[in-house]
């Protein structure tokens, strides 16, 4: 089961945490719900950020839709001149192409930033290597656990009580531990793997994965396929008022134009793979 960011759900989803943008809480140590630079997100949902993230990288948190549009104006001028290798007053293809190189690297490197501070939480014995074990006691210590018992209930192999929502979440990330895991498979994630664990943007193997992650989630007839009533279809849930059944229904509408205009690429009214990817 994928790990759905609620916010972007529709009202019929009445699951809320105080939660970051990236969709996790403060001291977790998990994969985001979104990922900067990839065109999905985990719910399967276009990232409408997806272009200005890939073009502005770190800058666009400058950017804000209640700050005055002549400072924002301003600023993408500024972004202009550095695109703008030659100074000719013009952006060429090569340059453009230059610039979104520059920001995918600066998204890379503020990722590996990350991962070495999460990797040396998780690797307490400095030994350059994390079980599953290890990083679920440190997971569950960080969703207000005791981190000695269950370190405890895991070592004796007893029985972990926790929650559906929580059982749900560790089975999902077990599933992408074991994915990360490069061959040979050894059940121990280095520095590296972590980062692909973490980051699956970063990783085309954790790509790949996360869109059969998202296909396994609303492909209703297991063709490995996904049809517009597939794609459209709404979570199982109660609407509880009008204003409810208004935002499912606008709900519905944008993911149909998000299938019809952006993601089914031929057009063919459906969608494999290779079109997620």
């Amino acid at each position: 089961m994928l790990i759905i960011d609620v916010q972007t759900r529709p009202a019929n989803l009445t699951v809320h945490r105080n939660k970051h943008v990236n969709g996790k809480e403060d001291n977790e140590i998990l994969p985001p719900d979104h990922l900067n630079g990839v065109k999905m997100e985990m719910d399967g949902h276009l990232n409408k950020d997806f272009h200005q993230e890939v073009f502005l990288g770190k800058e666009i948190e400058e950017f804000d839709e209640d700050t005055e549009p002549k400072k924002n104006r301003k600023k993408l001028i500024e972004i202009f001149s550095k695109v703008d290798f030659n100074k000719d007053r013009s952006v060429s293809a090569k340059e453009l192409q230059r610039w979104i190189m520059e920001k995918t690297e600066e998204h890379f490197q503020e990722a590996v930033k990350e991962n070495k501070l999460n990797f040396r939480a998780v690797d307490p014995d400095g030994d350059g290597h994390v079980t599953w074990d290890e990083y679920r006691v440190k997971f569950l210590a960080s969703k207000g656990f005791n981190e000695m018992e269950v370190a405890e209930k895991i070592k004796n192999n007893e029985e972990l009580k926790l929650d559906e929502e929580t059982q749900e979440i560790l089975e999902s990330l077990k599933d992408r531990w074991f994915q990360a895991d490069n061959p040979p498979a050894d059940q121990l994630l280095n520095e590296e793997e972590f980062l692909s664990f973490l980051h699956p943007e970063h990783s085309r193997g954790m790509l790949k994965y996360m869109v059969k992650e998202i296909i396994r989630d609303l492909d209703q007839d297991g063709d490995k396929e996904l049809t517009l009533s597939e794609f459209i279809s709404l979570p199982m849930g109660t609407v509880e008022n009008q204003q409810a059944q208004e935002i499912d229904d606008d709900w519905v509408r944008e993911r149909k134009k998000e299938f019809e205009e952006v993601i089914d690429a031929n057009h063919d009214g459906i969608v494999t793979m290779e079109e997620l990817e």
